[in-house]
């Protein structure tokens, strides 16, 4: 005799829920990352020159001769750059990095045109959109996170993109077209998951506004 399991079907795979309450709305939380790690503190400076130069103090000395072919270019350049670092180590107030960076400036501006070389070029931490104060682009801020505010029309506050939850779709569907809707369908955002990361609820008992936040 066969038996016949029956499991009830999960959120995934049923019928798409019915809201009636037309005051619970779907929101994005849409964010850009960090680019580059932030500055460091002066605490944080301090701390990372210490255990440098005591982890220096510790080592045990570079032998030359089998990295260096005697005379060589490549010698004078490091004796060059650890001069620089025994005299940081005899001042606090110079940090080994600071005085391998001046050494190797005075370096190549002593020995220009000696040996050629591809030179790196380092890019400011400061873009041409921090400069303007340009928040509508995202190559600004590089060391923080942006977040995503719009300003429905005839409100005077910011907030993130939301609207209306239809009676036939998921909440993470619903989540999606709010942002098409409000911001174009050529972005390039994917959603973390299906499941909403945070719940906001007004304090007004008139209004009943319910809010789930999705993550993109």
């Amino acid at each position: 005799m066969l038996k016949h399991t029956v499991i009830k079907r999960g959120l995934a795979t049923a019928n798409p829920l019915i809201i009636k309450n037309s005051r619970i709305q779907a929101s994005v939380i849409l964010s850009r990352p960090p680019q580059i790690t932030r500055d460091a503190t002066p605490f944080e400076k301090a701390y990372f020159d210490y255990r440098e130069k005591l982890e220096r103090q510790e080592a045990t000395t570079t032998p030359t001769d089998f990295y260096f072919k005697k005379g060589s270019v490549a010698e004078r350049r490091w004796k060059h750059e650890e001069q620089a670092r025994q005299n940081a180590m005899k001042d606090p107030s110079t940090s080994l990095s600071e005085a391998l960076q001046a050494s190797q400036v005075s370096w190549d501006k002593e020995n220009e045109g000696l040996t050629v070389s591809t030179k790196l070029e380092k890019l400011e931490r400061l873009t041409e959109a921090d400069d303007k104060n340009n928040k509508k682009s995202l190559d600004r801020a590089l060391q923080q996170t942006l977040y995503l505010v719009v300003k429905p029309s005839g409100d005077s506050s910011w907030q993130f993109p939301q609207g209306p939850i239809d009676t036939t779709e998921y909440l993470h569907e619903a989540a999606e077209r709010t942002l098409s809707e409000q911001c174009g369908v050529d972005m390039d955002t994917w959603f973390v998951g299906r499941q909403p990361i945070g719940f906001y609820k007004e304090t007004s008992q008139q209004s009943g506004l319910k809010v789930l936040k999705y993550k993109r």
